[in-house]
């Protein structure tokens, strides 16, 4: 995928979910993955033509499980005139070594939030981007309904009440194939997950249960999108 091609989808999804308001703040949530580094920049170059103007910086909440590289992160962001900032958390080890946890995702993801949420009001910002997209979307709509028994999935656009913070996820148009693409074109610094569960997750089974459903029929991906975006879900904004 091009440059053009990231910056279109992003703004149709920015758009059509009025994402970003004149002199918003946007935290981008930087795991340090491809998705998060395509959304880097997405943003960084939406900005220089948006007609609202919105400043950035980055926040990479670490773990604490070691071994992760973020020299390359930082660089980037210079390149771009993003301020950075790493959170520092012993997030992984009460994961694993305190509580022991089996099934440690769901926890992860809450204490991962809230610690990035703390930087981003520490920072002065009123939004936070996550750098969910398409396939994201579609992978827990499908999970919701195989191990929860009803149909959700997160909204482009979520107020938090208890902080005032709005997330927003303008990927939400690209799928994970062109933001690999848009990888591998630009050399994207990705980091290596650190995480012992990266690959072994309910998100991993659903993925290859999507891959498998779309060997017969190969507009399945197309067809779960637009009932997710179609589906009135609770929580969504309507669109612009």
């Amino acid at each position: 995928m091009k440059l053009q091609r990231l910056l279109s989808l992003t703004r149709q999804a920015v758009d059509h979910y009025n994402m970003i308001e004149e002199g918003d703040r946007v935290a981008l949530g930087m795991s340090g993955g491809k998705d998060s580094l395509t959304l880097l920049y997405a943003l960084c170059h939406l900005r220089k033509f948006y007609p609202k103007h919105f400043e950035l910086c980055a926040i990479t909440v670490d773990l604490g499980l070691g071994n992760l590289e973020l020299d390359p992160i930082r660089a980037l962001c210079e390149e771009f005139a993003v301020p950075y900032e790493v959170v520092p958390t012993q997030i992984g080890k009460v994961l694993f070594e305190t509580r022991k946890e089996s099934n440690p995702c769901s926890l992860c993801a809450k204490m991962r939030k809230g610690a990035l949420n703390n930087k981003a009001l520490e920072l002065g910002c009123n939004k936070v981007a996550y750098a969910h997209h398409r396939d994201d979307l579609i992978e827990t709509a499908l999970m919701s309904l195989i191990y929860e028994g009803h149909f959700y999935a997160f909204s482009p656009r979520t107020r938090l009440d208890r902080t005032g913070l709005t997330v927003i996820r303008p990927l939400l148009y690209a799928s994970e194939a062109e933001v690999v693409g848009f990888k591998n074109k630009y050399h994207l610094p990705v980091c290596k997950n650190p995480c012992p569960m990266d690959g072994h997750t309910k998100r991993e089974y659903v993925k290859n249960l999507i891959r498998d459903l779309q060997r017969d029929n190969p507009t399945v991906k197309d067809c779960l999108f637009h009932a997710v975006v179609n589906g009135k879900i609770e929580g969504w904004p309507d669109v612009e």
